[in-house]
């Protein structure tokens, strides 16, 4: 994937998202600068590095209780969720080397997938990609007790996850790169929780074996999501709990694209979603550039 001059930089990735504002577009310093500015190649992603932001974690306790609610206050995520296994299938379906390699000691099948899902909150992911005929096994890491004990919990219900599904009380920087790395990373409504991002994405990259794809789900800095995801749904509609989103670190899609430019990643995805009032999440192209989307690439083999 070539490498192309940024509109918006990639550094600001960092240098926006560390903003502390709440959720307002309140000042020129928040604009998009026409300037370009590389995010430095080389972050650390040891021991003094934590995606954990303990008020997002208190936030995200706070609605553990009716995580699992279809009208509750996950009630869009639970929504959108089929739309993510939809973009899944839409990138595994790209290329044949998207799919898992062949079993070393028939070679005759291939494997099935095998997933971590990073930031899995209540696991309405994580459990639904475990009951896929198509699995292998989930492993779901999520740094929120309360939230992450409502994972597991639910999950007892089901006796056919024994075996499919791990959930673990970690962030990715404490948990150790695996000999064997997944073929489905996934990232959703995370990153734009996370205070480097940069960083963070960087960590992310060992667990994503060659020809596997990372796939994520964000919102893109614009007035127009400002308006629709803190104004309408947080502070009128109240269908998103108040103080879920800030603003600030929202991200665009073409700083994500530069970010993983000539880092070892290709073919970059993007499907723009909106959320239908009595419809729910559709695909609606070209609205990645204003509000919510899925945004993947695949590690270089």
């Amino acid at each position: 994937m070539a490498r192309t001059p940024l509109r918006q930089p990639a550094a600001r990735l960092e240098r926006c998202l560390r903003a502390t504002t709440r959720s307002r577009p309140l000042c020129a310093a928040t604009q998009l600068p026409a300037s370009s500015q590389p995010l430095p190649a080389q972050r650390r992603w040891h021991s003094e590095f934590s995606s954990v932001n303990p008020n997002e974690v208190e936030h995200f306790n706070a609605l553990a209780a009716d995580w699992w609610s279809p009208h509750g206050s996950s009630r869009l995520l639970h929504l959108m969720n089929p739309l993510r296994h939809d973009f899944i299938r839409a990138c595994l379906a790209t290329s044949s080397s998207a799919t898992p390699p062949l079993d070393a000691k028939t070679d005759e099948a291939p494997k099935k997938l095998r997933y971590l899902d990073i930031g899995c909150g209540g696991g309405i992911f994580a459990e639904s990609a475990a009951r896929l005929a198509t699995t292998e096994h989930v492993t779901a890491i999520d740094p929120t007790p309360s939230v992450l004990a409502v994972a597991k919990a639910h999950a007892k219900r089901d006796p056919a996850l024994r075996g499919k599904l791990d959930y673990q009380l970690t962030s990715i920087e404490k948990l150790p790169a695996p000999e064997r790395p997944y073929d489905i990373v996934s990232l959703f409504e995370v990153i734009e929780h996370i205070d480097d991002p940069g960083a963070f994405l960087d960590r992310v990259r060992p667990f994503v074996r060659p020809g596997g794809w990372l796939v994520m789900s964000t919102i893109a800095r614009t007035w127009m999501s400002w308006f629709t995801t803190n104004l309408v749904a947080e502070d009128i509609l109240r269908i998103v709990p108040p103080g879920t989103h800030d603003w600030n670190k929202y991200i665009n899609e073409d700083e994500l694209r530069g970010f993983f430019a000539g880092k070892g990643w290709n073919s970059p995805k993007v499907m723009g979603v909106v959320y239908v009032p009595g419809l729910g999440w559709q695909e609606v192209r070209g609205s990645e550039k204003v509000g919510n989307y899925f945004f993947a690439v695949r590690r270089d083999e």
